[in-house]
Formats: C-alpha cells, structure tokens, sequence
C-alpha cells in the first residue's frame, strides 16, 4: 500500500510558507478578502483581519487594473482551476503576483472562494529577459544581414574577378563576425559593447603573425566602451587599413611594424594609425576605389567622424577623430 502522510495543521502551514504561497478567501458578497501574513507582506498592507477589493485595487498596477477586476468576477462561471498574473506597485517597486483558484463556485463555503497569491516576481524578470535577449539578438542578425547585402553587392561591382571579391568580401565579414564577437555588456559609463583596445587588437592580431617577429602590432589606447553600432563600422575601417598595409604598406614588409594609439580632445577620441618599416609610400592614384569608399561612409556615417591621410614616406599616417559620446554609442 502506498505510503500516506496524515497532514497536521501546523506542518501544512509550515510547507505553505516555506513555498512562498499566500492563501486568500473572497467573500462574494461582501467583496471583501482575508489573507495570511504572507498575503498582507507581499501587498504590502499591515496585517488585519480583512481588506476589501478596492484596497487591493490601489495597488494593482493601472495598466492591469481593469483586467484583475474582470478576471475575478469572470472566476464564478469559470470551470475548474484558474490561474491570473499582474503586477502590484509597493511605492517604487513593481512585483509581480499569480492569483489562482478554483472557479465556477468550486468549493465554495458560505459564499466565500478560495486561493492563493504567488510572488511570480522572479520568473516574469526572466521572461522579461529573455524576450529583450531575443530582440535584441533579431536586431543584430538583420542589422548584419543588411550589412553583408551591401557589401556583396557593392564588392561584386568594384572586384576584377570571381575570386577577388570573394577573398575581399570574405575577409571583410570575418572582420565584421570578430568585432561582434566582443559585443557584450560592460560597467557603467564604459559603453554598451567592447573595450576599444580590445575590438582593435582582435582585429589586427591576424596580421601580426605575418611577420619576421611577434608583436609588430602595437596598440595602446584609453581604456573606454565601444558601442555595438560604432562596432561595426570601426571593424570595417581597422579591417581596410589592415588589407591595405598588408598590400602596400607596413605590413607587407616583414620587419615593418604599426603602432595604434589613441588621444584625448576635448570631446573627441583622436586614434592615430602609424606605420614604420614598410616600403616606401605614395599616395594611391585612386582614391575612390570601394575601400576607400567603404571607410569613409563608416567614418562619417556609422562613426560620424572625420579621417585624413599622411604619405609620410616613412610610412602611412592616419589620423581617425570621433566624439566619445557616439564611439560609445
């Protein structure tokens, strides 16, 4: 025969209240409610021996005010158990509550029901979260989708041939997936995405295994937040201005090397991009190809800044200028 326990009054209550549960009774004449202790601690009240509906009511969140009154007076011709959830505000504090019972008059004694309150607080927080998580997420997937549109669109009028644009645009998204790679929440006041010193090192370390000697890359930069938007546009400037050292510049020599720092002014974050080592440098014949488009709608669209060249013949300077407020943004 299976095991049955015989329930004393007190261990039912001590079970109750270590589950979190608040049991209630609404008389349906009266309109008035009687709750435990949990149930006057998790509205908020002082403890007494009964609150009518529209004390309740007071605090019920305004939105969902008019829903919790139909829901229980729509519980008598309900049939079976019920389950309703909202909020209640106690002062500056938002919980949230699940009422639930039995409906259709179910066990009703002397015109009065009866049920429980849950604080559901914690959950609705979770779900709140998780549905901002996946908006947040099918946000970034169509923003990059739209992004690797234009690129391919773009690469396959500009590139010689078949596989020059897939080299070009292939190595253009890798930037795009390791800058999105460094996309997560930092403290406050540093940006809602990466670390401006890292996104640039993730960057560039490709490129310095490309050398006679590990650490040709140098970067050295203010500590500060890069936002998710200004993310992506940096990943595509760094990944143009690696492309083309490794090309024509620093990079493709094997002892050539480049330093990456940052300076503050006034309001504005200046990054200086400079190359040593490499060939010697002039001043490409056409400025206009696709990269160089490229970096200037991401300097001056997605960054809203301004970038200029020096043809040192030392080697390549650039000089990058964005406002701090929108390379955290």
């Amino acid at each position: 025969m299976p095991y049955t326990h015989e329930w004393k009054p007190e261990e039912l209550h001590r079970a109750i209240t270590a589950a979190g549960v608040a049991l209630w009774a609404w008389n349906v004449d009266s309109d008035s409610f009687t709750m435990d202790e949990l149930g006057f601690e998790l509205w908020g009240l002082p403890p007494g021996n009964k609150v009518t509906f529209e004390q309740l009511s007071a605090r019920i969140h305004p939105a969902d005010r008019d829903r919790v009154r139909a829901a229980f007076t729509a519980t008598r011709a309900i049939l079976g158990p019920y389950e309703t959830d909202f909020r209640i505000m106690i002062g500056d504090e938002v919980r949230w509550v699940a009422a639930r019972g039995q409906g259709e008059d179910v066990g009703i004694v002397g015109r009065t029901m009866f049920g429980i309150f849950l604080d559901v607080t914690g959950r609705k927080q979770a779900e709140e979260g998780h549905e901002l998580l996946a908006g947040e997420m099918s946000h970034r997937v169509k923003n990059l989708l739209a992004i690797a549109s234009g690129l391919t669109a773009i690469s396959s009028r500009s590139a010689a041939s078949i596989e020059d644009m897939a080299r070009e645009l292939t190595g253009r998204l890798s930037a795009l997936g390791r800058a999105h790679d460094l996309v997560r929440p930092l403290p406050k006041g540093q940006g809602d995405a990466a670390l401006l010193g890292d996104l640039i090192s993730v960057l560039l370390a490709p490129y310095d295994d490309l050398g006679a000697f590990k650490g040709r890359i140098r970067v050295a930069v203010e500590r500060m937040g890069v936002g998710e938007t200004s993310a992506t546009g940096l990943a595509l400037v760094i990944h143009e201005l690696a492309t083309n050292s490794m090309k024509y510049g620093a990079l493709s020599a094997a002892t050539g090397t480049l330093d990456v720092s940052s300076l503050a002014e006034g309001e504005d974050v200046i990054l200086t991009w400079l190359e040593r080592g490499g060939p010697p440098v002039q001043a490409p014949e056409n400025a206009h190809g696709f990269g160089s488009k490229l970096v200037q709608r991401s300097v001056t669209g997605q960054l809203g800044g301004a970038i200029d060249y020096r043809w040192a013949e030392d080697g390549l300077i650039v000089t990058l200028r964005v406002s701090r407020s929108r390379l955290a943004s």
